[in-house]
């Protein structure tokens, strides 16, 4: 089970970005993750006239490691780390510092 989700509000810990939130878009692999609007650079993209593309700079969000990130914990307004634990036959995600799980309305 991931403990980072698409979907899921995180905290940037360092680099560049550090303390900025966002959310997740997609996992890239098991260990990167695209979060909006964190860690965008600049790339130089080549006209394709086959592809019916321009060029010039755009601006690209890249992935950033999932060690770098932590969940936004919206009942304390802080980054939280978070565990798994079965509960009910169910794994389901738990805050470390409260115990309360992911999502749960408390």
């Amino acid at each position: 089970m991931e403990k980072i989700r698409k979907g899921d509000e995180v905290v940037v810990l360092t680099g560049r970005d550090k303390k900025r939130r966002g959310t997740v878009l997609q996992r890239v692999d098991v260990d990167h993750v695209l979060v909006e609007g964190i860690n965008v650079v600049k790339k130089s993209v080549r006209p394709n006239p086959m592809a019916g593309t321009a060029g010039g700079i755009i601006e690209k969000t890249m992935p950033i490691h999932i060690s770098n990130v932590a969940l936004f914990n919206p009942a304390t307004g802080k980054a939280d780390r978070v565990s798994i634990k079965e509960v009910d036959g169910r794994k389901v995600r738990v805050y470390r510092s409260s115990g309360v799980a992911v999502g749960a309305k408390a």
